[in-house]
Parts: structure tokens; sequence; C-alpha cells
């Protein structure tokens, strides 16, 4: 049984509702991406709690936290730093930019112009960042939560293709049901809203390093890596699909297949967790035809479409 990742996940989520009302699915696909050692992309128009969702998961750990507000002049050296001289000195000292962290919150990353939102890349691929040909480690543990207004708002780029594949998830929150609202209306009123700064932190670095290696020994059937495979062959195969996923998506699902598994106490992976994850693996991936998006489907249409025509193993 994986009882650290489960307990984890348990705490972890215990203390975001706290403070986020709803959107259950977005903590699950938080609490996967942190056990498996991945970024976290979320994705909604303005006012659906991404940025406080962001902010509550990163108080509920106990790891170095830094939030930067992608602007249209953000430049790169804002992100990583840069060597400034210093006369008391008389020499140069490097001064190390936000990158330097744990958990980074890169807020409206879409607001930022490509060559900054391209400085991420080497840090979320090698989780490092080299500056004057000197190479500056990130630790293990650094993970990027960012945010993302759809890109038919109006001062907003589109993500480089490379940049959003190195996103082991795209989470999309959405508007709440009618009960949940009033209950965020209901803490705003009645003086129940409690802050994310506030929050215990559940967890150490110890910890989560200790559960991270748990979900890597899970066990994992060779019917399942088929059908991941599978999943695989047929987005590159779908007419409706212009651009299929790579073999990394295909090794990020799997990552995220475990640590699904491992969330809900298992020591193996099933296909359900495969099934049940792939549409936070895939999303940002696909690029449909324009014929699909002509007859108004959506990319989570395409995808439930081939987990429904590709067979799940037994």
């Amino acid at each position: 049984m994986s009882e650290q990742a489960k307990g984890l996940y348990a705490a972890l989520s215990g203390a975001l509702g706290q403070v986020v009302v709803g959107q259950e699915e977005a903590m699950e696909g938080l609490a996967v991406a942190l056990l498996a050692g991945g970024h976290v992309l979320l994705e909604g128009v303005p006012g659906v709690a991404k940025t406080l969702l962001a902010r509550s998961f990163a108080a509920a750990l106990s790891l170095t936290f830094r939030r930067v507000q992608f602007t249209p002049d953000l430049m790169p050296s804002d992100i990583t730093g840069t060597r400034v001289y210093r006369s008391s000195k008389g020499e140069f000292e490097l001064e190390r930019g936000p990158l330097f962290t744990q958990i980074l919150l890169a807020d409206e990353i879409n607001r930022a112009p490509p060559k900054t939102q391209a400085a991420l890349l080497e840090a979320m691929q090698e989780r490092q960042v080299t500056l004057d040909g000197e190479r500056h480690d990130l630790g293990p543990l650094f993970t990027v939560v960012a945010t993302q207004n759809p890109l038919e708002y109006e001062g907003t780029y589109p993500l480089p293709e490379a940049e959003t594949d190195r996103f082991l998830l795209k989470l999309v929150l959405t508007y709440p049901p009618r009960d949940e609202e009033v209950e965020i209306l209901r803490r705003h009123v009645g003086g129940g809203r409690i802050e994310a700064a506030s929050l215990e932190p559940v967890c150490d670095a110890k910890t989560l390093l200790a559960a991270r290696a748990e979900v890597a020994r899970l066990t994992v059937d060779e019917t399942v890596l088929r059908y991941v495979v599978a999943l695989a062959e047929a987005s590159r195969t779908s007419a409706r699909i212009r651009l299929g996923t790579s073999p990394r998506a295909s090794v990020a699902l799997l990552m995220a297949s475990r640590a699904r598994a491992a969330i809900q106490g298992r020591d193996y992976v099933t296909p359900d967790d495969v099934k049940a994850i792939a549409p936070a693996v895939l999303r940002h991936r696909l690029v449909l035809r324009p014929e699909a998006e002509i007859e108004g489907l959506t990319v989570d249409d395409v995808i439930g479409g081939l987990l429904h025509e590709v067979e799940v193993p037994r």
C-alpha cells in the first residue's frame, strides 16, 4: 500500500479545502504533479481561483516559494537573474532571479512575450539555470505552477509548443456549481474565509521526497504500458488530430498514472488510472485539424473519443 503518498494527498487536499471551495479535480492534479515531479499549467477565465489555488498549494508545503507576475515587458533576466557590478567590492556578483526557488508561481504566464516564456525551458526541463556559462542547480523539488487565461483573451500570447510540452498536466478550472458559489459568498460575509498565507504546512521536503520514491516503486504491468502506447498511436492516426502525442507525452502519462494510483493508496497502476488522468496530460499536447474545430469539437472532446475508441485492457 502507498501509505505515504495517500496520506500526503489527504493532508494536502484538506489544507487546500480550507481556502478554496470545490475544484477537487484541480487539487488532485496538483498532488499528482507534485508526486510525479512535474510542472502544472492552470487555465481558466479570471476569477475562478487559479492564483488562489496555486498560492494555497505553495503555502501548504514547507518549501521555498516565489511568485512572478508575467507581463508584456518582462525580460528573461527578470526571472533568471543577472550579474551586477558591486562598486564596493570592485567585482560582478550574481543576483539570482525568482527561478531560484522550490515552488515558482508563474502568474498569467501567457501575458509575457515568447522569449521570456522560453527562458523557463531550461529550468523546467533540466532544473538548472545557466548564467554567463555557469550552471546553477535548482534542485529536484523545483516546480512551476503556472496560470494562464484562455488564449482568446486580449493581451495574451500562445505558449511555445516546446514549453507547453514541459508541463506534465494542464488543469482547466471552470465556473463553480451554484452551491459552491454560494459557499464562496458565505465565507466572505460570515468571516470564515481563510487566507492562503495562514495555512500550516502539511509536509516537508524529506516527506515529499520519500513519497516520490514510493511512487517510483509502484508496479506497472505490461498491459498498462501497451495501453499507454495504444492511446499515443491512436492520437497520431486520428483524422481529427493534426499533431499527435510524442514519446515524451507517453512517459508523462505513465508518470502521472503512477502518482494517481499512489494517492489512491495502491501499489500498482490500473488502466483506469491512465484513463482518468489522460485528459490533463494530453489536452495541451494535441493539435486539432481545422475540420475538427469547424465541427465545434474541443481537444477534450477528441480525447474523450480516443478513450472510447481504444480498448481498455482488463
